[in-house]
């Protein structure tokens, strides 16, 4: 059974009144009562409460064989009853104290022990589901959107016209495994493999490993995010808009990928994290004041395809003003080496085509960008802009090569706050840009982005939120394997309605 603060407060509580009600008692016997349930005792009668008997307090000298002033002395009753005379002896009250004081530190003791001991009382479990409906509302039909494949009509490759769909089920568990570890496991639930959806998957799964006790040195080992990006780092449950930036998701796809990091976040900036959450606003959580890493670049659950690392860089900064408000504002790069996976698409001629990579890139291409953030917070009103550029490997349709090629785009985000008697509402605008190829897709294909997002966040309580969002889709069908007479690759242009109910728990 494990004791609690409660118990040991009662406890001394219990005696100390014991104590001052036989020390006070010049004269008269004492009823006591003890309470059935907490075992306090008390000096009248009451509900839920049991005569113990009558007391007689030891008056002068010749009751007891040990003299006791009232200043110095109380007594303690064996088992005395009205109809008893047997001799109460007298106990020093400065010797009750004592006592009373010894257990309570045996008490104290027994609970820190079970606190440092018992690690799985450090455990919490939270996280989210997201389940979402879309509507083509008019434009180009049988497309395809890249970051949430449920997008699409009945054309559409893959059967994406699929109405309300699952789009995240997410568990995350994490727990302290003392001053210097710590774990998380997050699992998903709603993945999609091939044709089949709901499948379970990991997200995330490392440990931190704390080098000094105060947490501004640390460790992350195992798959987790890569520090690049403001909006990468977030929770999806965070997100104002319902998919991440082309430009950045390109990126790292999934956000993250299995490696070393490593955080440096001093004191008054890991404060300053806690106080920026704390404030009701979209954050990233502690990703550091500066960050380091090694990691495998193939993307989160996929095999290395070379012995070369990714390796990666962040430092960010958040400010306050003196009028409350709060701006965080970040520079990030990462280089590597990365192998895209090839295969059969619907080329130009309405011919069946695999790429080539040459010999000089069979163990990969240049793969490497350089990026900008800036946050100001919605306090009421708020902006969110990122751009990245740098090299990619990409798809040469002409030569049926992929290459190497140059990639640039980001986005601007605008946001209002307004809290009302039902809950928040935060309308927001987005528009995205970008100009280069998506490696994580088979064959590296061309994306040429220009979208407009505009919705509305409505967080109904802290368990619930709705989000409504009309979508222009201006941009590249990045799905490989159409079937004969459509090609692959195709620009598009189309609209839809985009809803999700989010459930966090």
């Amino acid at each position: 059974m494990r004791i609690t603060r409660f118990t040991r407060n009662t406890l001394s509580l219990s005696l100390a009144l014991l104590a001052a009600n036989l020390a006070c008692a010049a004269e008269g016997d004492l009823e006591l009562y003890v309470d059935a349930t907490t075992k306090q005792i008390f000096a009248e009668p009451g509900a839920n409460r049991v005569r113990m008997g009558t007391f007689r307090p030891v008056t002068d000298a010749a009751a007891a064989p040990k003299a006791a002033t009232a200043s110095s002395a109380a007594t303690i009753p064996a088992t005395a009853t009205a109809a008893s005379a047997n001799t109460v002896p007298v106990v020093e009250l400065s010797t009750l104290e004592t006592k009373v004081k010894q257990q309570d530190e045996k008490i104290a003791s027994l609970v820190a022990s079970q606190s440092k001991n018992a690690w799985i009382n450090n455990i919490q479990m939270r996280g989210y589901a997201q389940i979402r409906y879309n509507e083509m509302l008019g434009g180009d039909r049988g497309i395809n959107l890249w970051t949430d494949r449920s997008v699409g009509d009945q054309d559409s490759l893959g059967d994406a016209d699929k109405n309300i769909v699952i789009r995240r089920a997410r568990v995350v568990i994490e727990g302290s495994l003392g001053s210097r570890a710590s774990f998380k496991l997050e699992p998903d639930f709603a993945s999609t493999i091939g044709g089949s959806l709901n499948v379970v998957q990991i997200r995330e799964a490392y440990g931190d490993i704390n080098l000094t006790e105060d947490k501004v040195n640390r460790l992350r080992i195992g798959a987790a995010k890569v520090p690049f990006g403001f909006q990468e780092l977030m929770s999806s449950s965070a997100w104002m808009t319902l998919d991440s930036s082309d430009a950045f998701e390109s990126a790292v796809k999934d956000e993250r990928d299995t490696g070393v990091f490593y955080y440096y976040t001093p004191k008054d900036i890991q404060a300053r994290f806690s106080e920026i959450t704390g404030a009701g606003l979209k954050h990233t959580g502690n990703y550091g004041l500066f960050a380091l890493g090694a990691y495998n670049g193939e993307g989160l659950n996929k095999a290395e395809r070379n012995d070369g690392m990714h390796w990666v860089a962040r430092v960010t900064y958040p400010w306050k003003f003196d009028n409350g408000q709060f701006f965080e504002t970040s520079l990030q790069a990462y280089t590597g080496e990365f192998v895209p996976t090839t295969g059969a698409y619907r080329a130009p001629g309405d011919v069946s085509r695999t790429p080539v990579i040459p010999v000089a890139n069979q163990w990969g291409y240049r793969d490497r960008r350089v990026g900008v953030s800036a946050v100001w917070f919605p306090q009421p009103f708020g902006v969110q802009a990122e751009w990245n550029w740098g090299k990619s490997p990409q798809l040469d349709l002409a030569t049926n090569t992929i290459t190497e090629a140059d990639v640039d785009g980001g986005y601007l985000q605008a946001m209002y706050m307004l809290n009302t008697s039902h809950g928040t509402l935060v309308p927001f605008v987005r528009w995205q840009y970008y100009d280069g190829a998506n490696k994580l897709e088979t064959n590296s294909p061309y994306n040429k982005v220009n979208d407009t997002e505009l919705g509305i966040k409505w967080l109904l309580a802290k368990e619930v939120e709705f989000t409504a969002e009309y979508h222009r889709m201006n941009r590249n069908n990045l799905v490989t394997g159409n079937r004969a007479g459509r090609i692959d690759y195709q620009h598009f242009d189309a609209d839809a309605l985009r809803l999700q109910m989010q459930f966090n728990y």
